[in-house]
């Protein structure tokens, strides 16, 4: 029967089809049954299958023809998502959804798309890729939130991973199809298809990127047009921009996108990936890859990965468009380097591959450089070999691209740099670069000079056989035109070879000769480069060639070069160099001369040369006396060394001269005279000819060399030598007689220097030199020559004979008088002191005149005017002569002394250390007088200036005096002792000067002083020193008128000497070492002026006294290191300048800071709080500078220490000290950040763990503003580095931090709050959640989330339970509501045990009166069902029944709705498995009925979401859940709560009413029974809905309440209890009951007329209206009367309708209450209002068609005629109503009706013609009806009563 039933069903919907003539017809029709015809293809019945199968066809076709007609799609989708569906069902609603979805509104396609994400979920891979080919062209009409906020999103993605991943695919497919792409069968194109190389047989060609499958799908069955496709790329970018896709997820499709051939789309994708590019994590192996499997394809591999992959999955690699667009983004990632073999592959598909140009050959070949550059060695050592055979192929083969090319020379050099093994043996890739270096362009050139110089590093290991090829290499590439060719051959020359490789050096000499600077200025550097003892080549033997063998090779080569074309002519003469070479290679050699002599070889200036001399002299004795002795050393035709290079460096000074050439020459004859200055005696006109050129230089140095080798003469050559340079001086041109002058003084010194020396053993020499008697006369004539000159007017004749009579005065006695006429010693005196005075000569020549007065008491002991020279320098002081000050003081020195001076050895031959004067010589020390007058007389003027010049001089008398230990043991040393602590007190007394040199030089002497005391007199120094400088006492000045108090330029400096404090640092270092006399190295090291850079300044040595005050002070480094290091960065320059200097003075040991770490570390944590601004200031800035790089273990220890410190020192009172506290700040945090990686292992664990209770506890809680923010920061960043370290603090982090987004909220919001109005309030509580949650804490949580587990749980609970329950403010409840939620979705299986805990947590956390709270925590118990046991979820559900049902609360009712709406929303799962008790209680909350009164808002609709989206239909979901429903309205019903009541009444009527047409016992009893329960009691508001859902009931299934069934009510007890309800007073209440009890009785036609009668009758009699006659003056009562005149007349308008419908068919009744019935209708017919008019003829009408009296079986006539003659005489009345048209046509109703009765009975009869007549005037008055249908109904009720016989 069942079958034939549905069969027959579906044949009238068959039929129905079939009759629709219109498309709205039959969309109506296919609206409303094509879902349930579907549901019928699950029919076990092959029949009714047949003919659903049949009406489908018809039904497609009619479908087809019709593209308007729109198909119920929603409908579908729901039914489509139905877990319970066959298969069958579900794969044709797909057919029909895929029909329908197309042709709905753009605006409803975009409503329906979340659906057909929601449908994709556990369906088969076909029709998902169905429904998305569906949805992707609904994206780009999607309206998407404006903000792109957590929590807004249009899909809700978040739930659904494996949907989002399968979109993610597809979207990728679309946006790789290119446009225009028709899918073609690969039959019509067999070879190309071959030749592509697609694998298997019957497969269409996809496009690049795609597989054939993925082709397929994305054109399914009807592809898109060009213009579609671009629009459905726009949506699928815009979903990826608005739907919060993770940035990780969607950049590749973003790449894809951006090489796109159509504008809009690539520059859509290309703005989105620069604003996202910034924050991806390129290192991302999943991302990187993706990239690759885009790029590459997928390639099959011999492995079971690749033999598994079916043909119709296999990719195709992607275009080179795409790929152009790809490889940049792999050019940021170092994990793209590392992956192996992906990297190779592409790296050789774009040098190699089919399509690749040149544009992506520069990319792969960008990506070589990228290997090179990040690869890690053990990864890049497999790939070396491959990478140099790509590049040396694509350099061999590829000749098209200049720039590609150089890319590719370039990546053979980074290769080269990072593989040298490859390169070594490889010889022949040099000598290929070389030659492609010579033969290709510039552009080229320069990449493969730049790849040769990444090359070199491979050849420096060369040997054997392999350094003699490269040798000739790189001798033949020197020698090439091009610049950058010579260039990269220096290069090797410099770098393969060793640097004592003669062949190599030679190279570089040549090259030093080039043209180009770039070549030459290489070659020079390498040259020049002198030997640093600190390299690591200080234990190599040598590092310059040794002498002898470097000048026989330059000699060999040379003899070679004069005979070939490489030889250089100028003039008449040839050399075998070029001139710029030749003076390299004598530069060089002298370099190697001095090397060879053990000194360090300088070129810097002819002093410092001239200093080496005497031990180049040594050598060159030893190297003269070795090759004499043994002359087989001489074999092969070698020559002496030396005498090869004289005879280069007279070569090169006679073709083109030079200073170098002319020192070294005059260097190497005066170092041994005796042997080698002979040989120039022959060439004395050749010398003399120099000394006339326009250099004062080269006649100054050709004057010393015609000097030297004059004094080896004898004879009358020596005499006619003599007389030939008088005679020049005197007559000849200026140069002439300068040369002349200088050869004379040098001459006549070293003749008084033999002389003096005359008799006496001189050491290292092998014979006496040759003496000849300078006659007395000749010298007479010779000093007056000189003389004549001083007063000369040419400057530079009068410096000659300055320096002449100096040079003089240094080796003996001048031969002039004392004193008397003529020129003498007195006018000399006086003479040089005038100069100094004068402002016209320059300081050089006051320098020479002060070096000469210096020099006179030096060569003459008894010099009779020593004191008065020294007088005359000391008071020649003038302002701005620093420079000059140190000569004079060097002059007052060697003047003080006099022929014990240093100055009076031979400066050639020997060295100034070994010099000690004769013993039997002349002592004139003047030193004690020298000293009184410097200290009484200078050092106290009120002249600064002399003041500061006496610091010099006595600084130099010091230092001096220092160095002579034979002096110290002479009475001048005594009185230098007795002077001690005067000189002591002079350098104190200066300290204080306001010129920085006076104070530097006064730091200086105090040093040299202390050094120079016994060790009772350095104590007493330093107790004198000590109490100076901490009491702050001073020298006392005498002032006069003439007194200068201030320099120039030092006004606005403070007066009282910023330095003093610098010593008093000093000072009180010193004193806290409890070693005071330290005080005296400290100052020695403090050197911040710069003249100690000079060469004045560094003349005084003080390097040496820092290396000894280093040795002395080492034992108390570990107390000094941390002092030192914290005063570097004192505020005070003076202080910071002189501690830098001991600090680099002492602290020579890279690692002393690693050394003393923990000791420096103390003192700057102990001084962050010291009591001092500057001291607080420089320890925040040591800090900051001493944390920076430091490992975990350095600082773990004092961490917890530093950061408490910084955080109080970054509330300093003093800004400078709050900044530097900042910066410590930042750089501590910055350390802390880059340390917390687990890659640290254990040691970042430990500093995780020390960490966080400092930033927790202190930080983020401190009042300090910025120290909250750097805490968070650092927070912030820690979490996203840390990682799994966070995992044991997790439990402590979170909840901190959860705190803390309320403690940091600022305090007016909650105020503003306070103070909103509801609906301000909620908008601004929701924005405060919001912030909260995007907050850095909230992220900081989120990271600290991610490492959650089981373990972590167990601890961080019960804190979370407690904060859901007790904590306070906004933020902090909303984020833990957001913790729960991520636990939830993270670990669920973890949270279960836990998931009871929380939901009571959270539950409690319900009832809370802000509605956000509310819905945050509704929201965590929605995801929490999902973590936590069946049965705390049941007792959830009872306990949401049981306060829906009991609270009366609107708080505690909102908590439901928001609880099991979120339930639903996220988890739909647990709402299904707990159906029971939740569908029943959102059934009831759908019909809540809010007081508006009070303001509130109805959660109906959230209730009825829960309920339409768990069941499958409204109608089935009441009938599935019948039992539970009922249960839970009659709990309602009896509910103390009278709106619940009313509530409960609306569901049960909304139960019954959608019920009626279906209600079979049981079910129908059970709400008859549960309706009459509620019905009884007392009325309140809302019991009406009991009443109108019995009447519904009972109407609807009156046949089965015919039948007796136990436990269902009969329709007698629901009239009675109907009956009870009409006697309530409540008139509205009463009106209701009526109504319905009339409706049950019209459909049960029971028989209760005479109970109604006793209820209305006396209302209708009672209710003739009598208008009122009082006026009343209150305008409430009157409005309060005409309601209630109202009311009444609604009640009696109820009272004639329910009398007419319940008027019974039942003979007794009907004859009792007939009459009396009729004559009340007629009586309120006459009296009434017309609406009483149209009510009573209503009530009238149903009287007459049941009245029995007009049936056939009725004979009593006299009844019916009373009754007529009432009826029609009363009807009068409403015919003649000419204003309301119903009331007539109703009359005429009744008309019609008592006509067609008496037709029908043939009782004309009882129609009297009283009563005819009074109808016919009735109705002949209507003929002038207005309204022509009544008109023409009265018209024939006229005639059929004028045709009645």
């Amino acid at each position: 029967m069942a079958a034939q039933d549905e069969l027959n069903q579906l044949e009238r919907v068959f039929m129905r089809l079939g009759l629709a003539e219109t498309d709205e017809q039959l969309q109506s029709i296919i609206s409303k049954f094509l879902p349930p015809v579907l549901l019928k293809l699950s029919s076990v019945q092959e029949g009714v299958r047949k003919k659903v199968m049949e009406l489908l066809v018809h039904l497609n076709k009619r479908i087809k023809s019709r593209p308007k007609i729109q198909l119920p799609v929603e409908t579908l989708l729901v039914q489509y998502q139905d877990p319970a569906a066959v298969s069958f069902v579900t794969n044709f609603t797909i057919i029909y959804i895929k029909m329908g979805y197309p042709r709905l509104p753009m605006d409803k396609q975009c409503e329906l798309a979340p659906s057909l994400v929601t449908a994709m979920e556990s369906k088969p891979q076909l029709q998902q890729d169905s429904l998305m080919q569906l949805l992707i062209p609904t994206l780009y009409h999607v309206k998407y939130p404006a903000e792109k906020a957590k929590g807004t999103s249009v899909f809700n993605l978040g739930e659904k991973p494996e949907i989002v991943q399968q979109l993610l695919d597809f979207m990728l497919d679309v946006l790789l199809m290119p446009y225009g792409f028709v899918l073609r069968e690969p039959q019509s194109r067999p070879s190309q298809g071959q030749q592509q190389g697609v694998s298997g047989v019957g497969l269409a060609q996809p496009p690049p990127g795609m597989s054939s499958y993925a082709a397929k799908r994305v054109v399914g069955d009807n592809p898109w047009t060009a213009e579609q496709l671009e629009q459905c790329k726009l949506g699928i970018l815009k979903f990826i921009q608005s739907e919060q896709i993770p940035e990780n997820e969607a950049i590749v499709h973003l790449v894809v996108a951006s090489s796109d051939t159509r504008h809009s789309v690539a520059t859509a994708a290309d703005m989105e990936v620069k604003s996202c590019q910034g924050i991806i994590e390129w290192n991302n192996h999943i991302i990187v890859n993706k990239l690759y499997k885009i790029y590459l394809g997928d390639i099959p591999l011999k492995t079971k990965e690749g033999a598994a992959l079916k043909p119709e999955l296999k990719r195709e690699p992607v275009s080179t468009r795409v790929k152009l667009k790809i490889l940049p983004h792999l050019l940021r990632s170092r994990q793209a380097a590392e992956t192996f073999p992906a990297s190779i592959q592409v790296v050789y598909d774009g040098l190699f591959g089919a399509n690749t140009n040149a544009k992506l050959r520069g990319l792969s070949l960008q990506f070589v450089h990228h290997i090179c550059s990040v690869c890690p060695d053990n990864k890049i050592k497999p790939l070396g070999p491959m990478l140099l055979n790509g590049l040396t192929k694509l350099i061999n083969e590829y000749k098209e691209d200049p720039k590609t090319l150089s890319l590719a020379y370039s990546a053979v050099g980074k290769v080269s740099s990072r593989l040298p093994q490859l390169f070594t043996k490889d010889l022949a890739l040099v000598q290929q670069f070389f030659e492609a270096m010579c033969k290709e362009g510039p552009d080229i050139r320069l990449s493969i000079q730049e790849a040769l110089a990444m090359m070199v590093g491979a050849y420096c290991s060369l040997q054997g056989a392999s350094l003699t090829l490269m040798e000739a290499l790189v001798a033949a590439y020197l020698e090439k035109p091009e610049v950058q060719v010579r260039q990269v051959a220096v290069k090797f020359a410099s770098t393969v070879f060793a640097s004592d490789h003669i062949p190599s050096r030679y190279m570089l000499l040549l090259a030093a000769g080039d043209p180009r600077e770039e070549v030459h200025g290489e070659a020079k550097r390498v040259l020049r480069a002198l030997p640093n003892q600190t390299t690591e080549k200080e234990s190599t033997p040598t590092i310059l060639p040794p002498f002898p063998e470097m000048v026989h090779y330059i000699q060999d080569k040379a003899s070679q070069r004069i005979n070939s074309p490489a030889k250089y002519i100028t003039g008449t003469r040839i050399l075998p160099f070029n001139p710029a070479t030749y003076a390299e290679i004598i530069l060089y050699l002298r370099m190697c001369l001095a090397h060879s002599a053990g000194v360090v070889p300088t070129s810097r200036s002819f002093v410092d040369m001239q200093d080496q001399a005497p031990a180049i002299g040594c050598y060159v004795r030893n190297l003269a006396s070795n090759t004499f002795i043994s002359p087989s050393s001489s074999k092969n035709g070698e020559t002496d060394p030396v005498q090869a290079y004289i005879d280069l460096l007279e070569q090169l000074l006679t073709t083109i001269g030079g200073l170098p050439v002319m020192y070294c020459l005059l260097e190497i004859v005066s170092v041994y005279p005796q042997k080698l200055a002979a040989q120039f005696t022959e060439k004395i006109d050749w010398i003399k000819m120099f000394m006339s050129t326009n250099k004062d230089e080269m006649r100054e140095l050709a004057a010393q060399f015609y000097a030297v080798v004059l004094s080896t003469m004898s004879g009358n050559d020596f005499h006619l030598a003599v007389q030939n340079l008088i005679k020049c001086a005197k007559d000849s041109s200026p140069e002439t007689q300068h040369g002349a002058l200088l050869a004379l003084g040098y001459m006549v010194g070293r003749y008084l220097n033999r002389k003096k020396k005359a008799g006496l053993n001189i050491q290292d020499m092998e014979e006496m030199e040759a003496q000849e008697p300078l006659e007395d006369q000749l010298l007479q004539l010779t000093t007056e020559a000189i003389t004549s000159f001083l007063d000369d007017a040419s400057p530079s004749l009068t410096l000659a004979a300055c320096v002449a009579i100096g040079e003089m005065g240094r080796n003996g006695a001048l031969p002039i008088a004392n004193e008397g006429p003529g020129f003498t010693k007195l006018r000399l005196v006086g003479s040089l002191l005038g100069k100094l005075s004068l402002s016209k000569e320059s300081n050089k020549m006051k320098e020479r005149a002060v070096q000469t007065l210096g020099y006179l008491p030096i060569g003459d002991a008894d010099f009779p005017y020593q004191k008065k020279l020294l007088q005359g320098l000391m008071d020649s002081v003038e302002a701005k002569q620093i420079e000059l000050q140190f000569t004079v003081g060097e002059a007052i020195t060697n003047a003080a002394i006099g022929t014990s001076s240093l100055a009076a050895r031979d400066l050639w031959m020997v060295a100034e250390r070994e010099y000690t004067p004769p013993d039997t010589i002349k002592v004139n020390d003047v030193v004690p007088w020298v000293l009184d007058e410097i200290l009484k007389k200078y050092i106290v003027s009120p002249n600064p200036h002399h003041r500061q010049a006496s610091s010099i001089w006595l600084l130099s008398l010091v230092r001096k005096l220092s160095q002579h230990k034979e002096i110290k043991m002479d009475c001048s040393h005594n009185v230098l002792q007795s002077h001690l602590k005067e000189i002591q007190g002079a350098f104190i007394s200066l300290l204080s000067e306001n010129d920085e040199l006076s104070q530097d030089v006064a730091s200086k002497g105090l040093g040299l002083v202390y050094e120079l005391g016994s060790e009772q007199d350095q104590q007493e120094l330093v107790s004198l020193l000590v109490d100076t400088l901490m009491t702050g006492k001073r020298v006392k000045q005498s002032l006069s008128e003439n007194t200068e108090l201030f320099q120039g330029g030092s006004m606005g400096q403070t007066p009282d000497g910023q330095g003093l404090s610098t010593y008093k640092e000093l000072c009180s270092l010193a004193s806290d070492l409890n070693q005071p006399d330290l005080v005296y190295k400290f100052m020695n090291l403090a050197n911040h002026h710069a003249m100690w850079n000079s060469r004045k300044g560094a003349a005084f040595g003080f390097n040496v006294i820092a290396t000894k005050a280093e040795e002395q002070l080492a034992p108390y480094l570990s107390q000094l290191v941390p002092r030192l290091y914290r005063y570097q960065f004192d505020p005070n320059s003076g202080i910071r300048q002189a501690m830098t200097s001991i600090w680099n003075a002492l602290v020579t040991d890279k690692s002393a800071i690693d050394k003393y770490l923990k000791e420096i570390l103390h003192d700057l944590i102990t001084n962050l709080t010291s009591n001092l601004w500057r001291v607080r200031e420089s320890s925040c800035l040591g800090m900051s500078e001493l944390l920076r790089g430091r490992k975990v273990d350095d600082i773990i220890d004092r961490l917890a220490e530093i950061w408490e410190t910084l955080f109080r020192v970054r509330d300093d009172i003093k800004e400078s000290v709050r900044k530097a506290a900042d910066q410590a700040l930042k750089t501590l945090s910055k350390i802390c950040i880059q340390l917390c990686e687990p890659s640290n292992g254990a040691a970042g664990h430990r500093l995780v763990a020390v960490l966080l209770p400092c930033l927790l506890d202190i930080g983020i809680i401190s009042p300090v503003a910025e120290v909250r923010s750097i805490s968070i920061n650092t927070l912030v960043k820690i979490s996203k580095n840390a990682g799994t370290l966070l995992k044991p603090h997790a439990a402590k982090l979170i909840p901190t931090l959860l705190e803390s987004l309320s403690v940091l909220e600022p305090q007016v919001l909650n105020y503003l709050s306070l103070r909103a109005t509801e609906q301000e309030k909620t908008a601004m509580d929701s924005a405060r959640l919001s912030a909260a949650k995007s907050s850095p804490m909230m992220e900081t949580i989120n990271m600290c989330l991610q490492h959650t587990d089981i373990s972590v749980l167990g601890d961080l609970v019960p804190k979370l339970c407690e904060l859901l329950k007790s904590g306070v403010g906004l933020g902090t409840k909303g984020g833990c509501a957001h913790v729960v939620v991520f636990l939830t979705t993270k670990c669920p299986q973890d949270l279960s045990p836990f998931a009871g805990k929380l939901m009571s947590a959270v539950l409690s956390g319900l009832s809370d009166r802000n509605i956000t709270i509310r819905k945050a925590y509704a929201v965590a118990i929605g995801h929490l069902v999902r973590a936590a046991r069946p049965s705390s979820t049941e007792k959830l559900f009872q306990k949401l029944n049981m306060w829906y049902l009991e609270k009366d609360e609107p708080v505690y009712q909102s908590a439901c709705v928001l609880t099991v709406n979120a339930i639903g929303r996220h988890s739909p799962d647990i709402i299904k498995q707990h159906a029971v008790l939740s569908l029943p209680l959102a059934f009831l909350g759908m019909h809540e009925i809010p007081d508006e009164d009070k303001g509130e808002t109805s959660d109906s609709d959230l209730w009825m979401e829960v309920w339409q989206e768990n069941v499958p239909g409204s109608f089935g979901g009441i009938r599935l859940y019948m039992q539970e429903l009922i249960a839970i309205t009659q709990n309602a019903l009896q509910s103390q709560s009278w709106k619940m009541k009313a509530q409960g009444a609306a569901a049960m009527a909304s139960i019954a009413k959608q019920q009626t047409g279906s209600l079979v016992p049981p079910h129908l009893g059970m709400i008859l029974n549960a309706l009459l329960q509620g019905i009884a009691g007392r009325t309140w508001a809302g019991k009406e809905e009991l009443l109108k859902a019995v009447a519904s009931v009972v109407t609807a299934c009156s046949a089965e309440l015919q039948k007796s069934v136990p436990d269902q009510p009969s329709i007698d007890t629901v009239i009675q209890v109907m009956l009870k309800e009409c006697h309530k007073e409540n008139l509205r209440y009463k009106m209701v009951a009526l109504k319905c009890i009339a409706n049950i009785l019209q459909e049960t036609k029971e028989d209760f007329f005479q109970d109604l009668v006793d209820i209305l009758f006396p209302v209708i009699k009672k209710s003739t209206v009598t208008g009122s006659s009082r006026k009343e003056d209150n305008e409430e009562e009157e409005e309060e009367e005409a309601r209630e005149k109202e009311l009444r007349m609604e009640y009696l308008l109820c009272a004639f309708d329910t009398l007419g419908k319940a008027w019974p068919r039942t003979p007794e009744t009907q004859t009792r209450y007939r009459v009396e019935l009729c004559h009340l209708m007629c009586e309120r017919l006459k009296l009434s209002t017309w609406k009483v008019q149209l009510g009573v003829l209503q009530a009238m009408k149903t009287y007459f068609q049941g009245l029995l009296l007009l049936s056939q079986s009725s004979k009593d006539t006299s009844a019916l005629s009373e009754i007529l003659k009432d009826t029609f005489s009363a009807l009068t009345f409403p015919l003649e109503n000419k204003s309301y048209s119903s009331v007539r046509a109703e009359a005429l109703s009744i008309l019609e009706l008592l006509f067609k009765k008496l037709e029908e009975t043939n009782q004309w009869a009882t129609l009297t013609s009283e009563k005819r007549d009074i109808i016919l005037k009735a109705l002949t008055s209507m003929e002038s009806d207005n309204r022509p249908e009544l008109k023409d109904r009265a018209s024939d009720l006229k005639k059929c009563l004028a045709s009645v016989p």
